[in-house]
């Protein structure tokens, strides 16, 4: 018998965990953990071979996307990320996929539909739901003007983060955040912090 697929399912909130748990086991399609913050999701991910890392963004203790850069500095496979969360504007959608987010789904998607995604995934493909796809087209040309660099704090401030919270989780000084940001102000023509994160 093929070795089924193990996804890893990063949900703080219970009852939508062990929901998303049960569908997933249910199928008979794949293998499936779930666990409710980052810290429970390294000890898994140590011990267990996993294909998908299945992440809500938000948690009570932290960012879910945080187990994404711990993942890409360890040795070995890296596996799949996915994102279901609630969130659906630009800023995070940017940056879970400048950190290299494969597949983007909202709560309002069925579970039905986070599975088709992911099958996807696995093949190599990337999906973003459609319904979030203009918030990206619409400000493509802006994000062209920008370094990587430039584009990806650009996307932290749109998501909300203050510059101290920027260089922290960049690992970069805050006087490093400010300097790239006069840059970004420069290059869109946009004067403040208000106007860039309405973009």
């Amino acid at each position: 018998m093929a070795k089924l697929p193990a996804i890893l399912i990063i949900e703080d909130h219970p009852v939508m965990r062990k929901g998303l748990e049960n569908f997933f086991t249910g199928t008979k399609r794949w293998t499936a953990y779930s666990v409710p913050d980052i810290d429970e999701a390294k000890n898994v991910l140590s011990d267990t071979s996993i294909e998908i890392v299945l992440i809500d963004i938000q948690l009570k203790n932290g960012w879910g996307l945080d187990i994404i850069p711990w993942l890409k500095e360890r040795k070995g496979k890296i596996p799949f990320f996915a994102v279901y969360t609630s969130f659906d504007d630009f800023g995070h959608i940017s940056v879970a996929m400048s950190m290299g987010v494969h597949a983007y789904l909202t709560k309002q998607s069925r579970e039905e539909e986070l599975e088709e995604a992911l099958l996807k995934v696995l093949k190599g493909e990337t999906f973003i739901e459609y319904s979030v796809q203009g918030r990206i087209i619409d400000n493509a040309d802006i994000f062209n003007l920008l370094t990587r660099r430039e584009a990806e704090i650009l996307a932290l401030v749109k998501a909300g983060l203050t510059n101290k919270k920027i260089a922290s989780r960049l690992n970069i000084k805050e006087r490093t955040v400010e300097n790239i940001l006069c840059c970004v102000y420069s290059k869109t023509g946009i004067k403040s912090r208000l106007k860039l994160q309405l973009l």
